[in-house]
């Protein structure tokens, strides 16, 4: 409700707004806040560890994405090129050869990610358990 002023012969509003109740509120907030904060217990994250695999895996196959987008297919220092669409094939017969086999996928770092989660997409639906990333790190 506006407060009238009286000056004279007519009464006019005053268009102002009384800040002390909102003042008074936000610093009972404050006060509340300051000291329900310390009795709050901090909650616990409970962070995955860094450790050793189980078993490390007889052989590597390595899968590796051009800058082109171009995969190659490298298994013991030999390399062929192989399709998108037979990658999945390709990394199964390879494993049944050998079970405990990792696959490796490695990028240039202009690739877009797209292509790196098309090759992680087709492995994963054809059923390949052990599939990692490449990274090298910034010297």
């Amino acid at each position: 409700m506006p407060s009238v002023v009286s000056r004279g012969r007519g009464r006019r509003t005053i268009n102002e707004i009384n800040m002390v109740p909102f003042i008074d509120v936000m610093l009972v907030l404050l006060i509340i806040f300051m000291v329900t904060a310390p009795l709050i217990a901090p909650s616990m994250i409970d962070l995955p560890s860094v450790g050793q695999a189980a078993k490390q895996p007889d052989q590597v196959l390595q899968i590796i994405i051009g800058k082109d987008e171009t995969l190659q297919f490298r298994l013991k220092d030999k390399s062929s090129p192989v399709a998108l669409k037979d990658v999945a094939n390709t990394v199964l017969q390879a494993q049944a050869a050998t079970p405990n086999t990792a696959v490796v996928i490695s990028a240039d770092k202009n690739v877009k990610y797209e292509a790196v989660v098309r090759v992680m997409d087709r492995l994963k639906r054809a059923g390949v358990s052990r599939v990692g990333l490449s990274v090298q790190l910034a010297s």
